[in-house]
């Protein structure tokens, strides 16, 4: 049997919000299984076990840029390793320049924007000479550049920590800004269901599974019980599929048809999402500096 450590469970309650002594049973049963852990806690307490998913831990800020005609956007996210330097102004600028260069001349890739000119020296060169002045490392993650097929609006939400890029053909130009608050507030994972990956899908229908077994219904009944759990979390996680945040009595999909208009493509950068932030011990790190000073 794996031994279940301290650690391992303090990082299943970290990253779940679950009572410690649940994260211990669910390592147990998971024979030290991180993953099928943090599933055996879906299972036995729901959403309230999916805090990992919607936590931020690195910093930095989301730079959008619009062309002047709004039909093409770019949106890059910029990392730094503290709150204090994402509100720099040289560091917000550097962002929002680098939005605009993605914007004129869409590189490939984080390499390909690196190596073009800003300000008559390389991406490369300017972001090594902030981190220079400002004194702590800066990286770019990751960018978008939509041409859209009509107007892309745009939403930056929480101190830049959260922008969305959305193209909206037909419509008003206020339905597009709509649109970016809700996908900012509700974060769909696509569009509608086609986009919506098979493993994330096989993953809720095996977590709906399990929920519904306990119930010890008759088989036929459990799959209808499953499938029917598997369709409203498809409705949740896809922009046409959930409600209108303005007006909860009809999804997303209805107000477009309602409205002639049609969502193409969007884009949801949330800052730091996926990072895991490495946490210090302040006191112990102040006792270690003693201990070495004493030295």
């Amino acid at each position: 049997m794996a031994e279940i450590t301290a650690s391992m469970v303090k990082e299943l309650r970290e990253k779940t919000d679950a009572p410690m002594m649940e994260c211990k049973k669910a390592l147990t049963e998971a024979a030290g299984d991180m993953a099928r852990a943090e599933e055996i806690l879906r299972v036995k307490l729901g959403n309230k076990a999916n805090k990992a998913a919607s936590r931020v831990t690195a910093e930095g800020i989301v730079g959008v840029h619009h062309s002047a005609d709004g039909s093409i956007a770019s949106m890059v996210e910029l990392n730094c390793e503290t709150d204090f330097v994402a509100k720099n102004d040289d560091f917000q600028a550097f962002a929002r320049a680098l939005a605009a260069l993605v914007s004129e001349k869409a590189p490939v890739d984080v390499d390909a924007l690196a190596a073009l000119e800003l300000d008559g020296v390389s991406v490369e060169e300017r972001r090594k000479a902030l981190i220079g002045k400002i004194g702590e490392n800066i990286t770019v993650r990751r960018f978008v550049r939509i041409a859209g097929h009509g107007r892309v609006s745009s939403y930056i939400h929480g101190g830049s920590r959260i922008g969305v890029l959305v193209d909206v053909q037909g419509g008003e130009e206020s339905l597009g800004k709509d649109l970016a608050m809700q996908i900012a507030a509700s974060k769909p994972v696509a569009l509608d269901s086609t986009g919506v990956s098979a493993e994330l899908i096989e993953k809720e229908r095996s977590i709906a599974s399990q929920k519904a077994a306990e119930s010890g219904k008759p088989a036929e009944i459990i799959a209808k019980m499953v499938e029917g759990t598997v369709q409203k979390f498809l409705k949740e996680v896809t922009l046409l599929g959930q409600p209108f945040v303005k007006d909860d009595k009809q999804t997303v999909e209805q107000l477009l048809k309602a409205r002639g208009a049609k969502v193409h493509a969007f884009t949801l950068f949330i800052v730091g999402e996926g990072i895991e932030k490495k946490q210090s011990d302040f006191a112990a790190e102040v006792a270690e500096a003693a201990a070495a000073a004493a030295r």
